[in-house]
């Protein structure tokens, strides 16, 4: 297998589009790595990133939406980025089926650049080389089962907000993208550069939750029954305190068994796992806040409902195959 290039400085970045790409997967990292530029010149620096919007052919390139995107770069095998990041079609078949040429070109470079993403729906790209064989890999949630079908060799994880396979990334959908390119600029640049691009940005460095496409607060917003959903918000604030099923069911009025069906219908899960994921959601929050890292464990389990810091820990590995302590060494850790 090839080694990848090692990138020079600045880093060449290629971001790939094609007809119906979707605007803001191309626009969300393209200001990323813009920010990055402005605030590393602010200090007197280099920037760091070279971006070039690429395609099949040099010229206009219609998005999902209105706005077009002018590739000022046609892909090729003799002028390689340093990392190279395909964006997601809201029509995937469609799109894999025209743009032959894009699968092509991954095959032929997929183990060579540095970095090589694939952002929603684009890691049907990947998919179809077989460079995700065996690894693990993410998508936007509403394709993620059917690129399992179609791809059985992947390990398909449609929970995560993005995952690295070697050299190999993929994203969930749309804004997910920024979540991405600000994991390449901390490793890049340092955590308080890409902090520095998140503020600017109003968007989290670290979101919440384990990196997770469904947060607590997501299902709550989706809920329709009245009753049901301001007991999840009521949840959500009170998430410190002991929270037996039995009296959640009479603070919305609604026989114990009747409430789990009702909750589960309109959740997904069970109110047990919600109020589960919601403690984890908060304790990862607390963990990747630089003003909290002197607060222990046990003070952490306490404020999120964890009857104790083994239980924290257990909730932790089950979830996330790491422990609490780790977990925050790895926020607040560089590169």
């Amino acid at each position: 297998m090839p080694t990848p290039i090692q990138p020079q400085w600045p880093r060449k970045v290629d971001i790939i589009i094609y007809p119906g790409f979707k605007a803001l997967e191309a626009i969300g990292p393209m200001s990323v790595f813009e920010y990055a530029n402005i605030h590393l010149q602010k200090k007197g620096k280099p920037a760091a990133y070279d971006v070039k919007i690429a395609s099949v052919q040099v010229g206009s390139v219609r998005s999902d939406t209105l706005m077009s995107l002018d590739a000022s770069k046609a892909l090729s095998t003799l002028a390689l980025p340093d990392d190279a990041i395909i964006v997601g079609s809201r029509h995937i078949r469609e799109a894999l089926q025209v743009n032959t040429a894009i699968s092509d070109w991954v095959a032929d470079v997929g183990h060579k650049v540095h970095r090589l993403a694939a952002l929603c729906s684009g890691a049907f790209f990947l998919a179809r080389t077989g460079l995700l064989d065996g690894q693990h890999a993410t998508t936007h949630w509403s394709v993620a089962e059917q690129l399992q079908k179609e791809f059985p060799s992947v390990i398909v994880d449609a929970d995560a907000i993005f995952i690295r396979a070697g050299n190999l990334w993929t994203s969930a959908g749309v804004t997910a993208g920024i979540d991405l390119a600000l994991a390449f600029v901390e490793a890049d640049c340092g955590h308080d550069l890409a902090l520095e691009v998140a503020s600017d940005l109003v968007v989290y460095l670290k979101r919440p939750g384990g990196q997770s496409q469904f947060s607590t607060h997501l299902l709550s917003q989706k809920t329709t029954q009245t009753n049901i959903r301001q007991l999840q918000e009521w949840i959500l604030a009170h998430l410190h305190q002991r929270l037996p099923v039995a009296q959640l069911a009479d603070m919305a009025g609604m026989s114990l068994r009747n409430f789990t069906r009702q909750f589960h219908l309109e959740a997904g899960v069970t109110t047990s796992e919600f109020i589960t994921s919601a403690r984890m959601e908060l304790a990862c929050q607390l963990l990747s806040d630089k003003t909290e890292q002197r607060v222990s464990m046990k003070q952490i389990a306490a404020r999120c409902g964890f009857g104790s810091g083994d239980q924290l820990r257990r909730v932790f590995q089950q979830r996330l195959q790491m422990s609490p302590s780790d977990y925050r060494q790895r926020l607040h850790s560089t590169g």
